[in-house]
């Protein structure tokens, strides 16, 4: 299962929120190519890179640092947050993405988000579903749609996605634990590499998504309040 630290920028600063709410944002470091190459530094490979200014602005504003982290990184970086238009996900891949998630888009037009499938591959294009009680969350989480989870992967899985991230919004970075049942249902039912994000707190969750045979597994807050440390993750890359 590949480990994937987490890095969510706001004004150009390593922050995490606690359930996708803006108001609730705590600054980690104002410097996030420093903390990539921490977790680059520990033998990590991946990095999960989200632009919160974008996923706000809705369109892509952070790429300057994507280009940094993976300029001056060995680092994999799936970057997402504001890509709605063919020009940002050009910028995206032209700044050194190796893969893009696409939440609100493949919500809001579906068309576009599947002519990317089909024009960079299943690959590159991972599927954000991120979900409150079981609806899938747009925008920053800021907007619910109707649409269900299960559902929504299963319909995009028949159009060739490959990988899904998920993240259960009430768990995330509360640090109460993964959503483990949750995607249980989700390997139960659609054919996909899953990347469980969320809530991850303890390598005890980690233990349970690798038994599951998650893809991966994004890990946030946990690392940031020293709850799981680079050394033991160390220990899965």
């Amino acid at each position: 299962m590949r480990i994937i630290p987490a890095i969510d920028i706001i004004d150009g600063k390593c922050v995490r929120l606690s359930k996708g709410d803006y108001n609730s944002k705590k600054i980690y470091n104002e410097n996030p190519l420093e903390v990539a190459k921490e977790f680059e530094d520990a033998g990590i490979h991946y990095l999960h890179l989200v632009d919160l200014d974008g996923a706000k602005s809705k369109h892509v504003v952070n790429y300057k640092i994507l280009e940094q982290i993976c300029v001056k990184t060995n680092l994999k970086v799936d970057f997402g947050g504001g890509i709605k238009s063919d020009e940002d996900i050009k910028i995206a891949f032209e700044s050194g993405a190796n893969q893009i998630t696409g939440g609100s888009i493949a919500v809001k037009d579906a068309e576009l988000f599947e002519s990317w499938i089909k024009t960079y591959g299943s690959e590159k294009i991972i599927l954000g579903a991120d979900a409150m009680n079981g609806k899938i969350a747009t925008d920053g989480w800021l907007e619910t749609s109707e649409m269900e989870l299960i559902p929504f992967i299963k319909e995009y899985q028949s159009k060739g996605i490959e990988y899904v991230i998920c993240t259960d919004i009430s768990k995330d970075g509360m640090l109460e634990g993964s959503a483990n049942d949750l995607y249980r249902d989700i390997l139960d039912q659609a054919n996909i590499k899953l990347i469980a994000s969320g809530g991850v707190t303890s390598m005890k969750d980690i233990e349970e998504l690798i038994e599951m045979k998650c893809d991966g597994a994004i890990i946030g807050k946990a690392i940031y309040e020293g709850r799981i440390t680079l050394k033991e993750l160390s220990t899965l890359c």
